[in-house]
């Protein structure tokens, strides 16, 4: 393992491209001047600027120079500069997670407190899932979001930081307004069937039943069930919520759609477990339990970090073939030479 860690600081990924340095210099000497028979039709409108003087531009000594250090800095960049960190410590599961999160219009309920206000369910989610991801560090994480539809928000990455930031930007409605709940785990089968992960899991979050989508759950759960998927599922929303309307205040069950029989059905066939959340709380104590039930430790992987740099000697060559330019230009330009 360790062999194969470059060493750190400033290394060149092809340093080999290096060697064409005097390419320029060889052509010069060894190819013979060009017939000017072929090239009557060619019309440069600045080339009486550059050769008024009675010298060829590239004969003098400060246009050479800038030439000369372009093309190294060229090649230099070609050969990509790069600079490697110090040497940092990966865990390594070798399992693959994926997050389905529901963001139909149900998610809107404000039957949650967070932080001593009263927030909507997908606000607490965002919060606690949010961190559940970043604890992932070794897995393989990504996002499914669903509502009348489910799509892939986030493909499988190590970039947990960047997972975590896609499900904060998420929308209630995005998806469409109504729960595809077998949409979300057939779309997952997909994502997961051939991975060469040796764990593959599935945590799903909603607040309701099944009510749109193509697939029906147990469906798209024996797919999963077939495929070795574990599926973890949640149940979100509080049991009592107080309500206004024409007659003044009433106690209701903001969760009476959520199909707890369903769900507990998905984990079951697959291995996995059913979990409750009725506040904010509550949904952080389930996923600490997610984390036991599919712990982070295992293997580590050593790694360097790589920096790219090749764009600063690419820019200032760039740079300095404009200066080349304009220091030709302006001997012919300061005699009044019009470009034709």
């Amino acid at each position: 393992m360790a062999e194969s860690i470059p060493a750190e600081g400033l290394t060149l990924a092809w340093p080999w491209l290096l060697l064409l340095l005097p390419l320029p210099w060889l052509l010069r000497a060894w190819l013979s001047a060009a017939s000017r028979a072929g090239l009557q039709a060619l019309k440069v409108p600045w080339f009486s600027l550059m050769t008024s003087s009675g010298s060829a531009w590239m004969k003098k000594p400060v246009l050479a120079a800038l030439a000369a250090l372009a093309w190294a800095l060229l090649l230099l960049a070609a050969a990509r500069p790069q600079w490697v960190g110090e040497i940092e410590t990966l865990p390594v599961t070798g399992r693959d997670l994926l997050l389905a999160v529901d963001i139909s219009g149900s998610m809107d309920t404000q039957d949650m407190i967070l932080d001593r206000k009263s927030v909507n369910r997908l606000a607490v989610v965002k919060k606690v899932a949010g961190e559940f991801i970043q604890r992932r560090r070794g897995d393989r994480v990504g996002l499914v979001l669903f509502g009348s539809r489910a799509y892939l928000q986030t493909p499988l990455t190590f970039d947990t930081e960047t997972t975590a930031i896609l499900l904060d930007e998420s929308e209630i409605g995005l998806a469409g307004r109504e729960t595809a709940i077998g949409d979300a785990i057939g779309l997952a089968v997909k994502r997961l069937r051939d991975d060469a992960a040796s764990e593959r899991v599935l945590i799903l979050l909603t607040d309701g039943a099944n009510t749109s989508g193509e697939v029906q759950p147990m469906q798209a759960t024996e797919f999963a069930a077939r495929e070795g998927m574990t599926i973890y599922t949640v149940g979100v929303g509080a049991d009592e919520m107080m309500v206004q309307d024409f007659f003044g205040s009433r106690l209701v069950n903001p969760s009476a759609d959520l199909d707890e029989d369903t769900l507990r059905a998905i984990a079951e066939r697959t291995g996995g477990a059913y979990f409750r959340a009725r506040d904010a709380e509550a949904l952080a104590k389930i996923y600490e339990q997610l984390d036991e039930l599919e712990p982070v430790e295992s293997d580590q992987e050593a790694i360097r970090p790589v920096d790219e740099l090749f764009f600063w000697p690419l820019s200032i060559s760039f740079l300095l073939v404009l200066l080349s330019v304009l220091f030709a230009l302006l001997p012919g330009m300061r005699r009044g030479v019009v470009p034709v």
